[in-house]
């Protein structure tokens, strides 16, 4: 009887040793800054720049991922399952001529300028793609062990309240700003297919927590000229853009999604824990820790799901990506766009109001584009426009196709709609505080 007990002890403490670690290397892989070679990112992103480094990596590699996955559809016999599927596995066809226009270097030399189909190509095909599978290799410690659970019940008394997501929802949060969307929503989409989020909570935490990384911003930042104030930029943008998410969160189209679970699951929902917070933490973390499969099995079915993402999004990020650009670029569409926000940005009396709404628009089409039109323009322009092409999240060139890749329950309409609501609501609470500060 003795000895029975040692033994469950020993398989306890062993079990706990495990939760432990492969929580912290999770941890490590997605949100601990490491210096190499004098740049400063997730270890994540380090393995994503050596694998990116390897000769005619690029080409290869995202020509045969944006090539399959543009073909699978009709290999599948899926292209057709209604219409929206049709338009995208059409635009995915699209894709597959734009990346072999961005590989061989052939067609019109105004496509092929180096801001246009170059630019998808290098900036956010190889990147993206690249970053989703190996990612997801990593995803299982992160999800699969216990952690999400373990760190969802402290989150509880700030996630529900405020942004009506489950406490795990945080890491999403977090991902995303020091690793990137497309890791986000890998976690998001993983998380609401294994019926631990509803439909509503995985729209909400995708067009509201999955945008661009901190590292990102670094650039946006340099390109604008305001690295000198980099924290107060920071810490601005990270705070307005959950408050949009927050008010977003209530109001439609997200208010009227539906809380039920993918394939109508059961679901796990996560309980309200009002009292004896870490016991609990840690039992809940233990129960998703018994729960899980092997290492080498979780793993697997990760960076299965990882290469079935990369191939549906590769495809749709060349071609909407390419699609945006050229419209941002030859038509005069963003300008008329501009005329929506064109009552706020003179209502809050941003020195150039026009600009600044024009500018705002084009944040549909790429986030970097804003930041290019208002080099020259007077610092709160500069600071607004470095805020909103962060906090309005959703952009053609990238965020909006990765999202469409998945099986979260967002629409085309649904991003306009969203994307519409948070520039406003950006504009109305950024501009104030900055004309406070400045």
């Amino acid at each position: 009887m003795v000895e029975i007990k040692k033994d469950k002890g020993k398989n306890e403490n062993f079990k706990i040793f495990k939760f432990i670690l492969y929580s912290l290397i999770g941890i490590f892989m997605f949100f601990i800054p490491v210096t190499i070679m004098g740049k400063s990112s997730i270890p994540l992103d380090h393995i994503v720049n050596y694998i990116k480094a390897i000769p005619s990596f690029g080409p290869v590699y995202a020509g045969l991922i944006v090539t399959i996955g543009g073909v699978l559809p009709f290999i599948n016999k899926t292209w057709n399952k209604d219409k929206a599927t049709s338009i995208f596995s059409i635009l995915k066809l699209v894709g597959i001529i734009f990346i072999f226009m961005a590989i061989f270097e052939l067609g019109p030399n105004a496509l092929l300028k180096p801001d246009l189909i170059p630019f998808i190509y290098s900036k956010i095909v190889i990147p993206v793609t690249t970053i989703v599978p190996i990612g997801s290799i990593f995803l299982a410690f992160l999800v699969n062990y216990g952690l999400m659970e373990f760190i969802g019940v402290f989150m509880q008394i700030i996630m529900r309240p405020i942004w009506k997501t489950p406490g795990r929802s945080s890491i999403d949060a977090v991902a995303s700003f020091v690793g990137s969307y497309s890791l986000g929503l890998l976690i998001t989409n993983r998380v609401y297919t294994e019926g631990k989020y509803t439909g509503k909570e995985a729209s909400i935490i995708a067009t509201g927590f999955s945008t661009v990384s901190a590292t990102f911003m670094v650039i946006v930042a340099n390109t604008l000229g305001i690295m000198d104030k980099w924290l107060l930029y920071f810490w601005l943008t990270l705070i307005i853009t959950f408050v949009v998410t927050a008010i977003t969160t209530r109001i439609y189209p997200l208010n009227k999604k539906p809380d039920s679970y993918y394939n109508g699951q059961k679901g796990d929902n996560e309980k309200i824990v009002k009292s004896n917070r870490f016991k609990t933490a840690y039992k809940e973390g233990m129960k998703a820790f018994d729960k899980s499969p092997t290492l080498f099995e979780s793993i697997w079915i990760n960076l299965k799901a990882g290469i079935k993402l990369a191939l549906s999004i590769g495809p749709l990020l060349m071609a909407i990506g390419v699609i945006g650009l050229i419209l941002a670029e030859y038509t005069p569409l963003f300008d008329i766009l501009g005329y929506i926000f064109y009552p706020f940005t003179l209502l809050v009396k941003l020195p150039n109001p026009l600009l600044a709404a024009k500018a705002s628009a084009l944040s549909i089409a790429e986030m970097f584009l804003p930041a290019l039109l208002v080099t020259e323009a007077d610092l709160i322009t500069k600071f607004f426009i470095g805020i909103v092409s962060v906090s309005e999240i959703l952009f053609f060139s990238a965020s909006i196709p990765c999202i469409m890749a998945t099986e979260i329950p967002l629409t085309l309409k649904d991003f306009l709609i969203i994307w519409v609501e948070r520039v406003i609501i950006t504009i109305l609470i950024s501009v104030p505080i900055l004309h406070l500060i400045f």
